[in-house]
């Protein structure tokens, strides 16, 4: 998928560097890593039952690859596995409420159980996301918010996340004002991240998993 690389003015600029110490920064990094490879042969199985199930339940491609905004508000291509019919006109985002009524049963099941969001360990292995941050947005609505919102650009201090604060105590954000809460949250996050707060947030991300309260 292309993306475009042409950044406004509100994009380009400097990123400051975010709170804490280089040390958790480092560690944080090789505990993702770590995480990863140690998911990828669970990947590769789930990969392996949806391509003899998504015939029967989910027709169509296997992944879904979306431009999403990461870290500096560069932009990179996230992977899922794929829960919707395939569109036949302009994409709102993989996540748009507005997009709902095209998820299928098995993607359904995919999205509550987040099996979904599994191969977004290759993203980061690419050292594109990781475990716990920002949640990335679809990257032409992150456009939007950059010009929107003041504070959003400084989300994009760290590598976006597959789960985070933001996710945890909101959910979906949805319009400027439930972005602006989001762009706070996440600003609390970069500001104040530690060990603590990263193994809360993972344990709180494995609850909502097993109580079935995913998207």
């Amino acid at each position: 998928m292309k993306m475009d690389r042409e950044e406004p003015e509100a994009e380009a600029r400097a990123i400051a560097h975010p709170g804490g110490s280089a040390f958790f920064w480092t560690m944080k990094r090789a505990a993702d890593l770590a995480v990863a490879i140690a998911v990828l042969p669970l990947l590769a199985l789930a990969s392996l039952v949806l391509l003899i199930a998504n015939p029967i339940g989910n027709p169509g491609p296997l992944f879904f690859v979306q431009p999403r905004m990461g870290r500096d508000c560069r932009p990179f291509a996230a992977f899922k596995f794929r829960t919707m019919t395939e569109a036949t006109g302009p994409v709102r985002g993989h996540d748009d409420p507005l997009e709902l009524d095209r998820i299928t049963p098995l993607g359904a099941f995919l999205r509550r159980s987040r099996i979904d969001e599994m191969p977004q360990v290759i993203n980061i292995l690419r050292g594109e996301m990781s475990l716990i941050g920002p949640r990335p947005d679809f990257f032409s609505h992150a456009r939007i918010y950059l010009r929107a919102i003041p504070e959003y650009r400084d989300r994009h201090r760290i590598r976006p996340g597959i789960s985070g604060l933001a996710q945890v105590d909101l959910g979906y954000a949805e319009g400027l004002e439930a972005t602006r809460a989001k762009v706070a949250a996440d600003l609390y996050y970069i500001e104040h991240a530690s060990f603590a707060m990263d193994a809360r947030l993972l344990w709180r991300t494995a609850l909502t998993i097993l109580r079935g309260q995913g998207r």
